[in-house]
């Protein structure tokens, strides 16, 4: 036989108010309480749903969501040694490429081509007097 576990403050909570509102929407009682016993509470749907879930008649799942244990490993980042000469000969490459591209596209013309890497930022375009 399984063993219920039991049911946390939250659970109990949700568990007795939808069935007290099922009660109070006229469903029927799962329990035989004697009209005695009901007078006693005085019809009260919540009295019945915490009777109802005392004596375990209530038809209610509760289904609580567990994390999923995986055993993947994460994979060590592998990194390439580069020397700062082959990075510099790659961006040579790059921005030629880039170059004949727009060439070939009509952005630019062959005698256009700019180095931006060479132009001056840090002059604001006033002359000192």
């Amino acid at each position: 036989m399984e063993k219920q576990l039991a049911f946390t403050k939250y659970e109990i909570a949700r568990i007795i108010g939808a069935r007290a509102l099922q009660l109070a929407m006229d469903a029927p009682l799962l329990l035989k309480i004697s009209e005695a016993e009901l007078k006693a509470i005085k019809y009260d749907s919540i009295r019945i749903a915490e009777k109802e879930l005392e004596e375990n008649v209530l038809p209610i799942d509760i289904s609580r969501p567990t994390p999923q244990k995986k055993k993947e490993k994460l994979a060590t980042i592998k990194e390439e040694h580069v020397s700062d000469e082959e990075l510099i000969e790659k961006e040579k490459e790059v921005e030629k490429e880039i170059a004949s591209d727009a060439e070939q596209l009509g952005l630019i013309a062959g005698d256009e081509v700019e180095d931006y890497a060479d132009v001056d930022t840090s002059s604001t375009g006033k002359e000192e007097q």
